[in-house]
């Protein structure tokens, strides 16, 4: 018997971009969009064109670069802000407007100050203009969760009626039980008469951890997409990992009626991309994409699975693209040896200038470190792209000393539009002193949030991949910095921070 196919929506470009440091540039979109596109989803939310023109260009950007996925923008149901997604999408192969308005009593009432019937107005004159773009429209009543489901009846069959042919119930607030969400789910298939029209898709947020369980029992009750994350990422406590739910429809055939098409393999290389731009690490114990998922160190677990795999893995590391293949380069390694395994791994450069830039970066990593692994090649491009992105400050030198039963102190060079400063400052380690000896050139009064240092490959010789979170003005970024040199790797991260935080590319929350 042929399976119903399950629909992958991916939001991280627009959802997961809501998680305070985890914006993005454009570039770094579109980057993330060609592995999902690679990864064969079939509807990628690349952001929300209404909320800046930063966010404007950046859907833009996806909707030109992308061609074998439908690329999705949100809108609230508000004709400028659908009429600018109508805009950025212009260049898609095959577009989608996703708008919403909130459905819950509590939404209506404080947020919205509209009455129930304004509201269903409100929904299908979004609909009716979105449809002036693309027939291919969405429509989420947010906060499906808490609304009242004879109301939620209400709305959605007229959307039908309008054009909306996916309906979207999203548990905003996470507030959902398993049991509860997917009744709630063949309910509303059941009850509205012309539920048939349309294709009936779950946002799951992960508030009580609960998005998953959430998301595939909705599945098991009759939704056909699903909106999902790389890594979970998403804002407050995530959204349904895109990973976790490909792989549990895969893997238990025997309970879910349908099948995607993703290709899994690509799921690490997701997961890495994704973790490296945002500077979100993946906790070592996460399912699919941890770095513990297929580790064994039980003697028990150990002898099960030498003996027969299935004793204690029900999936297959390599399946989801844990690569056995142990390709390294070295200093000894040519340009073409570079290129190709660029291009193995998905990383496209997009001009003979930036190859030969990452090259030469590639030349210097390589005196420093003597093998070099594909995470490292991974960071190298990260780390280039940090370096040219909105560069108003870039590191020329560093001296740190460090002694025992002495101060740590720091003398730092930049170069700020071109002019080189110094400084120099002690503090109670050396990336502290470093940091100080940084503000005391250019005084951005930021709030340092997190610091976080992880190691890229294994050994002594390891890059240290460094994330940094300031804010300032509401403003939160993330910056990233990988070196040999933890200190130097934290200097660059900081700077890179400082780079995004004078960024005139200003953003607005979708919801505010």
């Amino acid at each position: 018997m042929k399976q119903d196919h399950l629909i992958i929506f991916d939001t991280t470009l627009r959802d997961g971009e809501q998680s305070p440091g985890a914006s993005m540039t454009r570039e770094e979109k579109v980057r993330i969009a060609r592995q999902l596109e690679r990864m064969r989803v079939d509807v990628i939310e690349a952001g929300f064109p209404a909320a800046s023109n930063g966010d404007f260009e950046s859907v833009k950007a996806v909707a030109d670069a992308i061609k074998d996925s439908t690329v999705c923008g949100l809108a609230r149901a508000l004709e400028r802000d659908i009429q600018r997604a109508g805009e950025a999408l212009r260049g898609a192969r095959s577009a989608r407007i996703h708008t919403f308005i909130a459905t819950s009593a509590i939404h209506m009432e404080k947020k919205l100050r509209m009455s129930p019937d304004q509201v269903i107005e409100q929904a299908v004159k979004a609909v009716k203009w979105a449809r002036q773009y693309t027939d291919n429209v969405e429509f989420s009543p947010e906060d499906a969760g808490r609304s009242d489901p004879d109301f939620l009846c209400r709305v959605l069959e007229a959307v039908i009626d309008a054009g909306a042919g996916t309906l979207n119930i999203p548990d905003t607030v996470g507030y959902s039980m398993p049991g509860q969400f997917g009744e709630l789910i063949r309910d509303l298939r059941n009850r509205i008469p012309n539920a048939d029209k349309a294709v009936f898709s779950v946002h799951c947020h992960n508030d009580l951890g609960l998005a998953v369980a959430n998301s595939l029992a909705a599945v098991l009750n009759g939704a056909r997409q699903v909106e999902c994350t790389i890594n979970g990422l998403g804002e407050r406590a995530g959204n349904a990992a895109l990973e976790e739910v490909v792989m549990a429809v895969r893997t238990r055939q025997d309970v879910f009626g349908c099948e995607t098409r993703i290709d899994a393999t690509q799921i690490m290389p997701a997961s890495r991309l994704v973790s490296g731009i945002t500077g979100f690490a993946v906790q070592p114990n996460k399912a699919i994409v941890g770095a513990n998922a297929f580790a064994h160190e039980s003697g028990i677990h150990q002898d099960g699975v030498l003996k027969h795999r299935e004793t204690y893995e029900i999936m297959r590391a390599e399946d989801v693209g844990w690569s056995a293949n142990k390709m390294v380069l070295g200093k000894h390694s040519g340009r073409n040896a570079f290129r190709t395994r660029l291009t193995e791994l998905g990383i496209e450069l997009g001009s003979e200038e930036a190859l030969n830039a990452a090259f030469a970066r590639f030349k210097e990593l390589a005196d420093k470190k003597h093998d070099i692994f594909d995470e490292d090649l991974q960071a190298l491009v990260s780390d280039e792209a940090a370096a040219n992105t909105l560069e108003l400050f870039k590191l020329v030198s560093l001296k740190v000393c460090s002694e025992t039963g002495e101060i740590p102190s720091a003398r730092v060079v930049i170069a700020e539009n071109g002019l080189e400063k110094d400084g120099s400052a002690i503090g109670g380690g050396p990336v502290d002193a470093a940091f100080r000896a940084l503000e005391s050139i250019v005084n951005s009064g930021a709030e340092l949030q997190l610091y976080s240092v992880n190691n890229i490959t294994t050994g002594t010789d390891a890059q240290g991949e460094v994330t940094v979170r300031l804010s300032k003005g509401g403003r939160i970024v993330n910056g990233q910095g990988s070196d040999t040199d933890i200190v130097v790797a934290s200097a660059k991260a900081y700077l890179h921070a400082l780079n995004k935080l004078h960024s005139k590319l200003e953003r607005a929350h979708p919801q505010v």
